[in-house]
């Protein structure tokens, strides 16, 4: 479904992003994996290659609170390989922290990661797809801008944002043939979910209409449908993954 693309996957370490990057690679793309660290994304290439020692995948590790650093990488990459096609935006982080115990330092943090750095990645690609004559821009969202969350607000704030920038950047720029969509992930079975008591896992399950929590695998192939031809005349959407939980 991806012969020739090449992908930018940042976040694309583990869980959802990992997943992403496995089947993006399957359907025969070419990924570049981003991560927080170079040991963690040496540790994530060791085990995509032991899949198939020749996956075309390639990992770095750029500061995504410095814009500089983010475009220099990118910039790298469509030199190397021509082109870039598409970014999913997955990289971040959470916090369930309520109101009075927040500070501002870890709200600043949260949007940053979550929204900023988002914001940062487009800029540095979307010369590239313009370019390019075109590109698909996935984010990632989240079931909380459903409703939002009980605390921790810091998370469902950027979520909302990253819907907002998702939809008002699919009709800024569908003129360039670049389609931008979100995947809003329900609770899924990422190391997160696995930390947590098996009482509040069952209480999760009860709340989900489907009676299942979600797998890394399903949120990756949504991502590959809307990244795929198949969607090519689909923008602006906020496509939900979550057996229709109502949060």
């Amino acid at each position: 479904m991806l012969k020739d693309k090449v992908a930018i996957i940042t976040g694309g370490t583990r869980g959802i992003g990992f997943e992403t990057a496995k089947l993006f690679l399957q359907n025969n793309a070419t990924v570049i994996l981003f991560g927080s660290k170079k040991e963690t994304v040496d540790n994530a290439l060791q085990e995509l290659k032991k899949e198939n020692p020749n996956f075309p995948v390639e990992g770095y590790h750029p500061n995504l609170s410095n814009f500089e650093d983010i475009k220099k990488t990118i910039d790298n990459i469509n030199k190397k390989h021509g082109k870039i096609d598409i970014l999913i935006n997955n990289a971040g982080i959470t916090s369930s922290t309520p109101i009075d115990k927040y500070s501002v330092e870890d709200f600043e943090k949260i949007i940053n990661i979550n929204l900023t750095a988002m914001f940062r990645t487009i800029k540095a690609v979307l010369p590239h797809m313009k370019n390019n004559n075109g590109g698909v821009i996935l984010n990632t969202s989240s079931m909380v801008t459903k409703n939002g969350q009980p605390s921790g607000v810091g998370y469902p704030t950027s979520k909302f944002a990253v819907n907002g920038l998702t939809i008002s950047l699919s009709r800024e720029l569908g003129p360039h043939h670049i389609r931008v969509n979100a995947v809003a992930p329900g609770v899924t079975d990422t190391d997160m979910v696995e930390s947590l008591p098996k009482n509040m896992i069952d209480n999760i399950i009860s709340q989900i209409p489907m009676k299942e929590i979600g797998e890394p695998s399903f949120v990756a192939k949504a991502f590959l449908f809307l990244a795929s031809d198949q969607a090519h005349y689909i923008t602006g959407e906020i496509l939900h993954v979550d057996g229709g939980c109502i949060n």
